[in-house]
């Protein structure tokens, strides 16, 4: 049991720490993407701070890199700092605020990752709100939960390919 304990929290610090590590392909809404800003898109350096939580398996502070580039209708986040690279999906958006969403399935658990943010110029603030189910029999037998405080700071320009 210690093991199997031992496994998930490496596994839920796996995935805190990369904000978006259990890649999966959600459908992209149509025409959401052409109304993300530019200056969305390129590289940022990104801290989150826990600000409320309901297990103790989440990270009380972290430091990304995160890449955030287009190709089509498809918008890709990709964290230098460990690799992991997810397709993300615009909930909304308008020039100054962005509403996104990963999910990603491991196993018998499930990610659900929603970040809200809003740009100035450089930099950005906001919260991202992460969520872990356990199924057991097609069930959700628990529910983690934490909230973050994240900031970005641009440190590269954007990447769009149309």
């Amino acid at each position: 049991m210690k093991k199997i304990f031992c496994f998930l929290f490496a596994i839920s610090i796996f995935i805190i720490s990369s904000g978006f590590a259990l890649a999966q392909q959600p459908t992209i809404l149509t025409g959401s993407v052409t109304m993300v800003p530019k200056s969305f898109y390129g590289t940022w350096r990104v801290t989150s701070e826990r600000i409320e939580q309901n297990s103790h398996i989440f990270k009380e502070k972290s430091l990304d890199m995160w890449n955030l580039s287009r190709t089509g209708d498809v918008i890709t986040l990709y964290n230098m700092f460990n690799g992991a690279k997810a397709q993300i999906n615009v909930e909304d958006s308008d020039q100054r605020h962005v509403i996104f969403t990963k999910n990603g399935k491991y196993g018998k658990k499930r990610l659900t990752d929603k970040a809200d943010i809003y740009i100035d110029g450089d930099s950005f603030s906001g919260y991202d709100y992460i969520k872990i189910e356990t199924y057991v029999d097609g069930k959700i037998v628990k529910t983690e939960s934490a909230k973050y405080k994240i900031q970005g700071e641009k440190i590269g320009g954007s990447v769009i390919v149309d």
